[in-house]
């Protein structure tokens, strides 16, 4: 068998065509959102006390009158999509920043909106700052009924979080997962960051160990990648988005996989591991969402498209229109590459989950052979009743041939969107 390592950059050209490198967004008004019939919602604040340095996400310092414009934008918002939403199975509420407990009023007051108009019996899921995780601010969003918590750990490590920016202690963070996993909600998962500058193995091994001996239901792993429109890529004039050595990230892993299955959790995506009896936390992988707030996404199935990041103009835009930057028309191939592409990050992909959301027409195999076929020579994936699943090995391969996409496209239309309220195109 060949290597991977050799083959993954021709594999990468046979999955990414040259089609793919010239979808350009722009500023033409996507179609309105009449024919969902199961989504998931996202809900994005921007607010921070706190702005850490290598944060790749679209947030601002806090300020309240800030923040009161933003929240009653955001009301509008939701009052302009309700009439086009009301036949759709909502399956989920995401809440991501920023750190969104930065107003906890002003937050409930969304939350409870979202009740009124959506009659919401989904999971309600949002990120938390440890440092905005005493009992009160918990039981507050459990009255809310949020069920679903991920918390901002990063490291158990003091000296490593003081280096990366953060302004919380690994004894905070700790404490404040411990308090979150005996509070009663349906799943816990703890954010770590690897790669860290200075980070070793052993501090890893300690991090890991730390988060799982607090409570944690689910462990999700992040590399440090260093993009150059963030604070530390501009301190360090990057040109291109700076990647940790990959030796470092196959060797934290490696060590992830041992620390977890000896706790009885399994690998639920690329870089994810959770108790089997647990609810999956995921902020990324529903297919059809509609997201509200500045900098957020949305993907309908005939368009994929990017609220403007910029506050005031995200306000003014509201309620004459919706506050669409820029947006990307999906064909029918185009939309099916979608749900593949997070279909892998979950490392599971089935041919009747294919039918489910495309047809029973459609085929997972006569649509997507020429990927699977190579991955599976490679080991890469392997098949069984209509099921493929991801490998063990094939897990790093395939997130890395991921990347080559994704954090260029992080990058162009992220970087972009941070400096234009109203850009005039992105390619992708």
């Amino acid at each position: 068998m060949i290597p991977a390592k050799i083959l993954w950059k021709p594999i990468l050209q046979k999955m990414v065509t040259d089609r793919w490198k010239r979808f350009r967004m722009t500023t033409a008004s996507p179609s309105l959102p009449f024919n969902l019939k199961r989504a998931g919602l996202y809900l994005h604040v921007p607010f921070c006390k706190n702005l850490c340095p290598f944060c790749p996400y679209h947030r601002i310092s806090y300020d309240p009158e800030l923040f009161r414009i933003y929240e009653n934008a955001i009301h509008q918002e939701i009052e302009w999509y309700t009439p086009y939403l009301r036949n759709c199975d909502i399956i989920s509420l995401y809440i991501g920043g920023g750190t969104p407990t930065v107003h906890p009023e002003g937050l409930i007051r969304i939350i409870d909106h979202l009740h009124r108009n959506f009659s919401l019996t989904c999971d309600i899921c949002i990120e938390l700052h440890p440092e905005n995780m005493d009992p009160e601010s918990l039981s507050i969003l459990r009255q809310a009924r949020v069920n679903q918590l991920s918390i901002g750990v990063e490291s158990a490590s003091d000296s490593l979080l003081e280096r990366i920016g953060r302004n919380h202690t690994g004894a905070t963070a700790l404490g404040s997962l411990r308090r979150a996993a005996d509070a009663g909600f349906d799943s816990v998962n703890a954010d770590l960051m690897f790669a860290l500058p200075g980070q070793t193995l052993a501090d890893w091994e300690t991090d890991v160990q730390a988060v799982i001996d607090a409570g944690a239901d689910q462990i999700s792993t992040y590399p440090m990648f260093s993009f150059p429109y963030s604070e530390l890529g501009k301190m360090k004039q990057l040109q291109s988005v700076e990647r940790p050595d990959r030796r470092t990230i196959r060797a934290m892993l490696r060590m992830t996989d041992v620390l977890a299955e000896a706790a009885g959790f399994r690998q639920c995506a690329v870089w994810s591991w959770i108790k089997p009896s647990r609810k999956k936390f995921s902020s990324i992988t529903r297919h059809h969402y509609i997201g509200f707030g500045p900098s957020a996404a949305s993907m309908t199935g005939d368009f994929f498209y990017v609220n403007t990041f910029d506050i005031p103009s995200y306000a003014q835009s509201l309620p004459r229109d919706r506050p669409v930057a820029l947006s990307l028309p999906l064909d029918r191939r185009l939309e099916m590459a979608y749900w593949l592409y997070w279909r892998m990050y979950e490392l599971r992909i089935s041919d009747s989950d294919f039918k489910q959301q495309f047809g029973e027409e459609a085929s997972l195999d006569d649509m997507f052979s020429h990927i699977f076929k190579p991955l599976e020579q490679l080991g890469m994936v392997e098949r069984n009743n209509g099921v493929y699943r991801v490998t063990r090995s094939g897990a790093y391969w395939i997130h890395r041939l991921q990347n080559e996409y994704s954090l260029n496209y992080i990058n162009r239309l992220w970087g972009t969107c941070r400096s234009e309220s109203w850009p005039a195109e992105v390619m992708l």
